[in-house]
């Protein structure tokens, strides 16, 4: 008993029998009808939809011994038997993949001179033709577009991108498109009654799906799932048979993450893996049905196939979710179609709750001030700001000035934390200075000495690792005078004032300050060396400074 395989065994014979290319039929009929062949054709499109098997037709219509001016083969006459069945001498398949080296198109070059022994043309036809090399590709280019009389080429190809544009410019070119799925469930059905494989119309539509618009795949899927099955084939068995989860849970789970039901889509998810069910052709599932609702929902439903009970899923999910959902969702679970580690559930899961989780955190609505006081409150905790544990820091001297008097301690907001462990804040965000209900910038010196020690620990983050910074916080810097914008600071060391003084430092310096205390100001860096500690002490127990000798000074 001789056995084929359906795809060889339904080949098409005629160009009426090609299926979803009428556009290219009627036209290569057309130019066989009134004898106007070329002498070079370019078959290009995807695997399955009959660029070979049409280069065939060809090769028997120009050849048959009984066509008179009809166009289609007779597949009656010797010639047309001798071709159907592989044993013409004059037509001339290759394998490009296998012979694409400039000797092998040296030999064809050759041979391409000597006439037909039997029949009228000798046709080559040249499958895969894109994997020839460029060498190989030009040695045939002046073959191509003078070559000797009674001689057709018929190039088939699926990657026309790797085609020279000098090898397109001599051959006419036909571009096969992908069959849909109404076609070649069309086709299947043909071909189930013919074989008497009794099969359900939705598991021919479910084949057809899975073919991808390839009808030598969707017929290799029928055979497969015909030698598997016995009797009527029911809709289940061909998802076993595709293995498929044959349930509706693909679409329970999109309708949970629809619904942001993150409990029930990972409950749902366990019981498939429990199941022993293959989770990279689940989530193919899941994208599809996402998929189907997010066509629904933007009302784009004319390229959908869907039984009833599909339909119904796909609209449900469409209904409980928004589209910029849906199409989030959509996102996350593509992301996996080529992931390599999908034997266990983690990358769905995360997919899940990534998605399910965008749905769940509440827009912040309102004034822009208000965001940034939600999002700052979300960030840190609140914490009560105790009062400052010592008085502040006594009044550095100041020539031919008397010292201010020490104003009373005010609350300050200091940090729980150690300066080094301070929150951070982002580069646009100014953290306030002094704590009061109204948040006002700092107005006047005695502010300004309180909130010192914080204000060089709340530096925005984009100035946090400038050199002026560094020097402002281990050298001692003290503000000694603040009015009018400009302010003034004093160095125990001159390096540290020089080093501050230089023109990059200085503008960073200025911006600093200026974020920090909420106003903006000018700079002015003074040399004040430090106080004798006899001088500090006799301060601390009351003593008043009357004068300070310019001599005394700058002998220190």
């Amino acid at each position: 008993m001789t056995f084929q395989v359906f795809f060889r065994k339904w080949r098409p014979q005629r160009l009426a029998e090609v299926v979803g290319q009428k556009p290219i039929t009627d036209t290569l009929l057309s130019a066989l009808q009134q004898n106007r062949v070329a002498q070079a054709y370019l078959f290009c499109g995807p695997r399955g939809t009959g660029k070979t098997s049409t280069g065939r037709i060809l090769a028997k219509a120009v050849n048959c011994l009984n066509n008179e001016g009809s166009g289609e083969p007779c597949n009656e006459c010797s010639m047309c038997r001798a071709i159907t069945n592989g044993s013409a001498m004059d037509i001339i398949e290759i394998d490009a993949a296998s012979n694409n080296s400039v000797d092998d198109i040296r030999v064809l070059n050759d041979r391409v001179n000597y006439s037909p022994a039997e029949a009228r043309y000798k046709v080559y036809i040249i499958d895969e033709f894109h994997m020839l090399s460029t060498s190989a590709s030009n040695a045939l280019l002046k073959t191509l577009e003078e070559p000797p009389p009674r001689v057709i080429f018929i190039l088939a190809t699926t990657e026309l991108h790797k085609i020279l544009p000098t090898i397109m410019s001599r051959c006419q070119r036909f571009d096969f498109r992908r069959l849909t799925t109404d076609d070649i469930t069309d086709k299947l059905a043909e071909i189930a009654t013919s074989e008497g494989v009794d099969i359900e119309r939705d598991g021919l539509v479910l084949l057809a799906r899975a073919a991808g618009g390839s009808l030598r795949d969707a017929e290799n899927l029928l055979q497969q799932t015909a030698t598997a099955s016995q009797g009527k084939i029911s809709l289940r068995q061909v998802q076993d048979s595709l293995g498929l989860s044959g349930d509706d849970r693909a679409a329970r789970l999109v309708r949970a993450v629809a619904a942001a039901d993150t409990v029930e889509a990972i409950r749902i998810l366990a019981g498939v893996a429990d199941d022993g069910v293959n989770l990279k052709q689940f989530n193919r599932e899941v994208v599809e049905v996402l998929r189907q609702a997010l066509l629904i929902k933007t009302g784009s439903t004319g390229s959908l196939t869907l039984s009833a009970e599909e339909l119904d899923n796909a609209r449900h999910a469409a209904a409980d979710a928004g589209m910029e959902y849906l199409l989030r969702a959509l996102k996350a679970f593509t992301a996996l179609v080529g992931n390599a580690d999908m034997h266990s559930t983690l990358a769905m899961e995360m997919a899940i709750i990534e998605t399910t989780l965008t749905a769940r955190t509440p827009p912040v609505t309102g004034a822009p001030e208000q965001q940034k006081s939600v999002t700052a409150s979300a960030r840190t905790p609140v914490r009560p700001t105790p009062a400052p544990a010592t008085p502040p820091p006594p009044v550095k001297p100041v020539p031919d000035s008397k010292p201010p008097e020490t104003p009373a301690p005010r609350p300050v907001a200091t940090p729980v934390d150690t300066p080094s462990a301070a929150p951070e804040t982002s580069a646009t965000e100014v953290a306030p200075v002094v704590e009061s209900a109204s948040n006002a910038p700092v107005a006047n010196l005695e502010e300004l000495k309180e909130a010192w020690p914080q204000i060089l620990s709340r530096v925005p983050k984009d100035l946090r690792r400038s050199p002026a910074l560094a020097i402002m916080r281990s050298a001692g810097v003290e503000p000694i005078s603040f009015e009018n914008g400009k302010l003034t600071l004093s160095f125990k060391f001159p390096i540290h004032m020089n080093k501050i003084n230089e023109p990059e430092n200085k503008r960073i310096t200025v911006k600093i300050l200026s974020a920090c205390l909420g106003v903006p100001c000018e700079v002015e860096c003074i040399h004040a060396p430090a106080a004798n500690h006899l001088v500090k002490e006799a301060q601390r127990r009351g003593a008043e400074i009357i004068n300070v000798e310019e001599e005394w000074t700058s002998h220190r």
